[in-house]
């Protein structure tokens, strides 16, 4: 087997949420054809305990911490023009030097998970690089720009201009740059169109989000974690990320008193790890319960009557949105929410935008008017997101040839 350096902003594990979902099973795909070198970083300290998982499958495992304090401090203090602030956050000399290091002993091909990592490859020369930038990151800072008061308009307008440029930098360099889904691609090549021109063709692509259909399965027996009453409600996600936080908030105080008219006893359940405050604080709210981090959220999708996606702001692919699918449970999804997925709204989920949408298409389901939904959405998910479908176009990226290293990167210095 050939050596591969897999480096990723985060510990790949556990897969439990969108990021580490992708890019555990990419490591599980790609460690049964490499030996697989892994560089990541760990800023959640719970984290630590998950190393032996990572050495069962890698030849060889070297995570760095960071402390989310300190990391964000430090990202501040080295803050250069031009210089994204996420890029300083995941700098570090241990890495590089770690990285130098299997360079050095002739690892000649190298998968990156997440733009922030890609300068630690940007000057390599004899290595073919694999960049996985899943979303155009820059273009949520942007977005949040847009929606935020002085001063964190400015910090996050700069930030989304910076990081752009960051990611035109690295898929200029990069033998390949992939994306979770074709409309996360096409969103790229809108804010960077020098790679639309003919002579960039290949250079960048995309493999989509995948879902473990047997893991999430209608026909598992789990037992109801709700409380006697209802209908009940999910939303599921990481809780301290500001997209979910945001919609959890919208959805509570905008769609929830509408429906609690009609089904007083109606109950939404915000599911999820590292609830931040003002999520907690929608616990206070009539018919609003917060779990915080469960062992297994998918007892919540398999007896909710409907699982809830009211993101507002959103970027790449909503994996919460597959596996709620991927359980048969019926879904309503805003726009945003459903962006970047090849599925039908109508036959497989529910699309609304809007209070008065949300209330009106969660209406019809607590009526009974869709009860083939569920059933059309796993079958939607089955049909066109299996990880062993979806990760197949990989293969020939990672196997692509080794350049030569005395040749400069041509697309690079246009882009410089």
């Amino acid at each position: 087997m050939r050596d591969l350096l897999f480096l990723s902003h985060r510990i790949p594990y556990p897969p439990d949420k969108g990021e580490k979902i992708r890019a555990w099973n990419v490591l599980g795909h790609l460690a049964r054809s490499y030996r697989i070198h892994l560089g990541c970083f760990i800023d959640e300290p719970a984290d630590w305990q998950h190393l032996p998982q990572l050495r069962r499958i890698c030849a060889d495992v070297a995570c760095f911490g960071i402390d989310r304090r300190w990391g964000k401090l430090r990202s501040l203090l080295r803050a250069r023009p031009g210089l994204p602030l996420s890029a300083g956050y995941f700098h570090d000399l241990r890495l590089a030097r770690w990285v130098e290091g299997r360079l050095a002993a002739g690892i000649d091909r190298a998968f990156v998970y997440c733009s922030a990592m890609a300068p630690y490859l940007m000057e390599a020369r004899g290595v073919h690089r694999v960049l996985d930038m899943v979303d155009v990151d820059s273009a949520k800072w942007t977005q949040y720009a847009k929606q935020a008061a002085w001063p964190a308009r400015l910090v996050w307008a700069r930030e989304g201009r910076t990081l752009l440029a960051l990611e035109r930098r690295a898929a200029a360099t990069f033998e390949h740059t992939a994306f979770v889904s074709e409309a996360e691609c096409r969103c790229f090549t809108s804010l960077a169109p020098e790679f639309l021109a003919p002579e960039m063709a290949g250079r960048v692509g995309w493999f989509d989000m995948g879902v473990d259909l047997d893991h999430l399965s209608p026909g598992l027996e789990l037992p109801c974690p709700f409380d006697q009453g209802g209908p009940d409600l999910a939303f599921v996600g990481n809780m301290n990320y500001r997209p979910n936080a945001e919609a959890a908030g919208w959805f509570a105080q905008a769609v929830l008193p509408e429906l609690r008219q009609a089904w007083p006893e109606l109950r939404f359940w915000i599911v999820g790890a590292n609830p931040a405050a003002d999520v907690l604080r929608l616990a206070a709210l009539p018919g609003v319960r917060v779990t915080g981090r469960v062992p297994d959220v998918r007892p919540y999708l398999a007896h909710a009557a409907a699982a809830v996606a009211p993101l507002r702001i959103a970027r790449g692919v909503q994996t919460k949105v597959l596996e709620a699918l991927a359980m048969g449970c019926k879904v309503v999804a805003s726009p945003q929410a459903f962006e970047g997925l090849r599925l039908i709204p109508g036959r497989d989920l529910l699309l609304a935008d809007g209070a008065a949408e949300t209330v009106h298409a969660i209406t019809g389901i607590l009526q009974g008017r869709h009860p083939g939904l569920g059933a059309a959405g796993r079958a939607a998910v089955e049909h066109g997101y299996a990880w062993t479908a979806t990760l197949a176009p990989l293969d020939r990226l990672i196997a692509g040839p080794v350049p030569d290293p005395s040749s400069p990167s041509v697309f690079a210095e246009r882009i410089a």
